[in-house]
């Protein structure tokens, strides 16, 4: 899913730029809307749109990319089909029995109407969701069919078109089951809406909290998508609707909070920027005196990455592995951060680091709104201090072995999300070093993909491979045949997830991964 997302962080950046050359209380009347300065601007905001405008088929031809076993180009073409297909199928059982399934199909499409517009098709306004169900069918129809062997007079329809042929059915049924059901899930949406809106500050604390304890388990990506990229509180998702807002706030000196309620939603980027100088003075503090240097070395790249790029995993998963107290502590904190800052009518597109949060929100509106930022950096102070003095005193009255608390015989180091994973799993794994037999690896990237085969059960015991950038994904015929961890682990990787038939060798070398899938 963060293919797609990846791509929003550029886009922003430029709308971000263009709204603050076309804001004529910045750039005087050089800005005006009858000017070339305006129009030439205008062109480049328009460009940078594109993502945004186009949120639902992004995902669909990007999710592919990740779930595809196999010809992941083909996989990505199959779906926009299949998405097309699906929408050209909505439209016309609503054109023809729209008032059954309660749709008035002769409005027009557009927020509040539970229609939308997409590839010049009138359809039901399925956002997200109608995208990766979509999506996620037609890898699994690729997964399954593509290979498929058909007689040699059938040789035309292999491949892409098998899946697309039988795709065509299903999506035909899958149209038909939306327009029955997804109204009511509509108003359902609307229903929740008026709730988290109305919920106020309780709305966002549960929401933030919820953002951050699932972290470890991946569930945190159904907290916010929905929000942000799809329309649970504003029409369009809040990235989008307030990348449209912009220009009109710019101009206005009232809340933030008044000009865009959803906005609270989209504050967690404020722990991003703060939380970790906080949690890494405390690690710097409680450090051995000997081992600071160290630990200091380690903490200002990954609080400078948090701050500026929002990417906290390597600081957060380094003390959610040694003490998930802590990380539950962390969330608390976050969430009532981004309630206080709700409650002093802060509001925004804050979902990132430093750099994407500056072009979306302190740049553009700095010259009406700069009294509001500084009161949230005057609070976000505050809880760096917070954030010091609570973990600096769990650490030391729980003595918990944070970075430079380490006994003297263990290096001081971050802990990697694919290690936490690979630990909880061995967990539940055999951790037994003996192995049935003895392999023996002389060295580098060929022999220890050699070692994984052998340890596997042999080519003859794989049925299906694929990867991603931490985990070789294997399916085997016969598990009896697969060593234990400890054989894996003395090959190089760094653990192994074993249920059924289905094998994942965790955080091998990306070569090496190309080295064995093959």
């Amino acid at each position: 899913m963060f293919t797609p997302v990846l791509l929003f962080a550029f886009s922003g950046i430029m709308v971000g730029i263009c709204t603050i050359f076309q804001n004529e209380m910045i750039m005087g009347s050089l800005a005006s809307a009858d000017t070339f300065w305006y129009k030439f601007w205008y062109v480049f905001r328009e460009a940078a749109w594109t993502v945004f405008r186009q949120v639902s088929i992004l995902f669909v031809i990007g999710l592919p990319i990740g779930l595809a076993k196999k010809q992941q180009a083909r996989a990505c073409l199959e779906a926009f089909v299949m998405y097309i297909t699906f929408n050209y199928a909505v439209a016309a059982i609503l054109s023809n029995w729209g008032s059954f399934f309660g749709v008035n199909y002769a409005i027009e499409a557009g927020d509040g109407t539970g229609l939308a517009t997409i590839a010049s098709i009138k359809t039901l306004d399925t956002g997200m969701v109608g995208a990766l169900v979509i999506s996620g069918i037609t890898v699994w129809l690729h997964n399954r069919y593509f290979d498929k062997e058909l007689p040699d007079w059938l040789g035309t329809f292999k491949g892409s078109s098998f899946v697309c042929m039988i795709g065509y059915f299903v999506m035909i049924a899958l149209a038909f089951v939306f327009c029955l059901f997804w109204p009511k899930v509509q108003l359902g949406i609307s229903a929740m809406q008026v709730f988290m809106k109305s919920s106020g500050a309780v709305g966002v604390w549960v929401y933030t909290f919820l953002e951050r304890i699932l972290i470890p388990t991946g569930l945190h990506h159904f907290i916010y998508t929905p929000f942000v990229y799809d329309s649970a509180v504003v029409a369009g998702g809040i990235k989008v609707a307030w990348a449209e807002s912009l220009t009109t706030m710019a101009q206005s000196t009232d809340s933030l909070i008044k000009l865009f309620p959803a906005g609270g939603f989209a504050l967690y980027g404020w722990p991003k920027m703060f939380a970790s100088i906080g949690i890494g003075a405390a690690f710097y503090k409680t450090a051995k005196p000997h081992k600071k240097k160290r630990v200091i070395s380690l903490m200002v790249p990954v609080c400078l990455t948090a701050m500026l790029c929002g990417i906290t995993e390597p600081i957060e998963f380094t003390f959610l592995f040694i003490a998930p107290l802590l990380f539950a502590v962390h969330a608390v904190l976050s969430a009532t951060l981004c309630v206080v800052l709700y409650m002093v009518g802060m509001s925004g597109d804050f979902t990132s680091g430093l750099i994407q949060n500056s072009a979306l929100n302190f740049i553009p509106l700095w010259a009406t709104h700069w009294k509001q930022y500084l009161l949230a950096f005057a609070i976000a102070a505050v809880f760096v201090v917070i954030w010091f003095v609570v973990f600096t005193f769990l650490i030391k009255k729980l003595d918990l072995k944070t970075p430079g608390r380490e006994d003297d015989e263990d290096e001081v180091k971050l802990v990697s999300k694919a290690e936490y994973k690979a630990a909880k799993a061995a967990e539940k794994e055999d951790t037994s070093n003996d192995p049935k037999e003895d392999i023996k690896v002389a060295g580098g990237n060929a022999a220890k993909a050699a070692a994984f085969l052998e340890a596997l059960g042999g080519s003859e015991n794989i049925e299906d491979v694929t990867n991603c950038a931490t985990r070789l994904r294997v399916t085997v015929k016969d598990p009896s045949q697969v060593q234990p961890v400890g054989v894996f682990q003395k090959a190089g990787a760094h653990g192994l997830i074993s249920k059924g038939k289905a094998v994942h060798v965790l955080q091998a070398e990306e070569v090496l991964i190309r080295r064995a899938s093959s």
